[in-house]
C-alpha cells in the first residue's frame, strides 16, 4: 500500500501533536508546579517593610526576607528564606504578576545551614507603574511540595 503526500503529512502532523501532548505532560511540574502543602502568609505582613512569616498546615513554619527595600524591579534582590519544623530538600522562589503573566521566573535557593536558604534574583520590569506581585516559595521535602505565596505590590 502506497501512501500519498496529503497521507503521510497528516500523519507526520498528528505524531507531532501526540509528542507535543506526551512532552507537556512530562514537563508540565517546572511550569506549573503541583503542591500537597499550601501555606498562608500572615495576615497583614508587608515584605517591602519586613520580613513575612508563614504558618504551614501539618506544623512548621517559613520566613521570607527580600531586600533591599523598598523591593526594587530590575535590580539585583537579596532573597533569605527560613525554615523551621521542616527538613527542605530543595527551596525555589517563584516570581509571578499577579494579574499579568510575566513568563518564567523561578531561582533555585542554596542552603546556607540551619534551615537557611539564600540566592539572588531580579523582578522584570512592568510597564505600568504599580505591579503586584506573588512570591511563591516552592519547598521540597522528602514527603511533600510546600507551596507559600507572599503578596507584594512594586511602584506607585
Amino acid at each position: 500500500m502506497k501512501l500519498s503526500n496529503s497521507r503521510i503529512a497528516t500523519l507526520a502532523m498528528v505524531a507531532t501533536l501526540i509528542a507535543i501532548a506526551v512532552l507537556g505532560q512530562r514537563f508540565s511540574p517546572l511550569l506549573l508546579p503541583k503542591a500537597d502543602v499550601t501555606g498562608v502568609m500572615e495576615a497583614g505582613c508587608d515584605l517591602q517593610q519586613r520580613a513575612c512569616s508563614a504558618a504551614l498546615p501539618e506544623g512548621g513554619m517559613v520566613q521570607l526576607s527580600i531586600t533591599p527595600r523598598p523591593i526594587p524591579v530590575l535590580q539585583a534582590l537579596r532573597v533569605d528564606v527560613g525554615t523551621s519544623g521542616i527538613e527542605a530538600r530543595k527551596v525555589e522562589i517563584d516570581f509571578a504578576g499577579a494579574s499579568m503573566n510575566m513568563g518564567y521566573n523561578r531561582t533555585p535557593l542554596a542552603a546556607a545551614g540551619a534551615g537557611r536558604y539564600s540566592g539572588d534574583s531580579s523582578l522584570p520590569v512592568c510597564v505600568s507603574g504599580r505591579m503586584n506581585w506573588v512570591a511563591t516559595l516552592m519547598i521540597e521535602t522528602d514527603r511533600q511540595r510546600i507551596a507559600v505565596p507572599f503578596r507584594f505590590g512594586v511602584g506607585r
